[in-house]
């Protein structure tokens, strides 16, 4: 199950690197890890593991997902963010610093 979600974060993280601007990188980074700690929350609720406490669990990962998550958010601007949620192929206005 690790290398599953292993292979979900670093495939779309590795094209989002390639396809998206520099700027728009952190946003869709953690839109994605959000997706992913939801998905890993549904998976903890299905699957009920009978192993021991010193394993890692499904709810280690949803909350490793969702804290890294966070951290792409804050470090990101929300202009950024505003960016990476309207349309892309519209013209752009001039920022003003």
């Amino acid at each position: 199950m690790l290398t599953l979600f292993s292979l979900l974060t670093a495939v779309p993280a590795v094209l989002a690197l390639h396809l998206l601007e520099p700027e728009l990188v952190l946003p869709a980074f953690s839109a994605l890890l959000f997706v992913e700690a939801a998905f890993a929350v549904i998976a903890a609720r299905l699957i009920h593991s009978t192993h021991s406490a010193d394993d890692i669990t499904l709810w280690d990962l949803a909350g490793g997902f969702a804290l890294i998550g966070c951290a792409a958010a804050v470090l990101g601007e929300p202009d950024q963010a505003a960016l990476f949620l309207t349309e892309q192929g519209g013209p752009r206005q001039a920022s003003s610093p």
